[in-house]
């Protein structure tokens, strides 16, 4: 409010400089202060039957009362901007004021001495009364503006450290949130190559078994693979359907290598899928896990199973796989579970990733939070 009415008067006061300021704002206080008093007087006069002018009065009051005032308003303004430190404790703001009342006060009543020409040696009897006078409204004045110039003062610094902490706490913020689309970056950077070297080893393995035909099959299938993945690339989230769909062109890709012992069991895939938001590839190093620990581990046909449950406020996704005698046990401390987990991280606080043995099964479960999707 104030500095929407201090923008309206005929000068830009904010523009200028801040001693400048200071200055400006002070005439304009005592100005209006000045005013108000010879209006005061003014009208006890006219109640009294005096005699007087309001033009004179106003210069009367501004000339003795608020002219020295707004020197003492100025001055002390301009110091304490200087030196805030001279008020830090509470034994320098006592010292101010003694020595404040003991230089300022003998000066203002000799100015106003002066202006009423009390100041002749032949007249030096009224002059000692009018002092005597003068000693409470000296001493209220000066405690009044010492009191108020200081309570301005700590309401200044008080908000120049609230606006340092809000910015500190913008700063940190935005320098968080950097270095988190920094790591999502690294993470992402360290997946799609993982990816595809993952893919492209399947492919050699059909290089490798002569089987042309299934090989440049699985090239545009491939193809088709890395255009998802360098789209999803671009983007923060994805939902969980679309990555169903990705997963099962990848396992199409993979049973060219694995034929007809490639089997997984997908249950619970209904329209909610369509309304969750999960990290671009979050299925696919799930599923690429499982299969690395099952169809490389033993020979037979796989076993892998997906399956997505509402449970609560949570979307759990399970992908498992057997790990029986003669099956390696699954640690969970690949590059594909640590990379999902951490990009999990930094998508929700709700959203976890916890994968470890359940009986002859190994099973990596995701959770993903339902409260937006509600």
């Amino acid at each position: 409010m104030k500095h929407r009415l201090l923008s309206r008067l005929p000068f830009p006061l904010f523009a200028l400089p801040p001693a400048a300021r200071t200055v400006a704002l002070a005439l304009l206080a005592w100005t209006a202060i000045s005013a108000l008093g010879a209006l005061q007087t003014y009208s006890d006069n006219l109640r009294g039957g005096v005699d007087s002018h309001y033009p004179a009065l106003f210069v009367t009051w501004f000339a003795e009362y608020a002219l020295p005032l707004l020197v003492l308003s100025v001055g002390l303004s301009l110091v304490l901007a200087r030196w805030p430190g001279l008020i830090e404790r509470p034994r320098n703001v006592l010292l101010l004021f003694v020595g404040l009342v003991l230089v300022f006060q003998p000066t203002q009543w000799t100015w106003m001495a002066w202006l009423r020409g009390y100041l002749d040696a032949a007249s030096l009897g009224e002059p000692w009364q009018l002092l005597r006078k003068m000693l409470l409204v000296g001493w209220f004045s000066t405690t009044g503006t010492f009191a108020a110039i200081l309570a301005l003062h700590y309401w200044r610094r008080a908000r120049e450290r609230e606006l340092a902490w809000r910015r500190a706490q913008t700063d940190m913020f935005s320098l968080r949130l950097a270095l988190e689309e920094q790591r999502t970056l690294a993470l992402r950077a360290q997946l799609e190559p993982h990816f595809l070297f993952n893919a492209l080893n399947a492919i050699s393995a059909l290089v490798r078994d002569g089987d042309k035909a299934l090989a440049l099959g699985a090239i545009g299938r491939l193809s088709d693979l890395l255009r998802y993945a360098l789209s999803a690339s671009a983007r923060s989230s994805t939902t969980v359907a679309a990555e169903l769909d990705f997963v099962r062109d990848y396992l199409d890709l993979q049973r060219l290598r694995y034929g007809e012992r490639l089997r997984v069991h997908v249950e619970g895939a209904d329209d909610l899928l369509h309304a969750v938001e999960c990290p671009p590839l979050l299925l696919q190093p799930l599923v690429e896990n499982a299969l690395r620990h099952d169809l490389d581990c033993r020979a037979g046909p796989g076993d892998i199973r997906l399956h997505f449950a509402r449970e609560g406020d949570a979307l759990a996704i399970r992908v498992t796989n057997p790990a029986g005698s003669g099956v390696s046990p699954n640690p969970g401390a690949g590059l594909g579970l640590a990379n999902t987990r951490e990009r999990l991280r930094l998508l929700h606080p709700g959203a976890s990733l916890h994968a470890g043995m359940k009986g002859e099964r190994f099973v990596a479960e995701v959770r993903l939070p339902l409260a937006e999707v509600d």
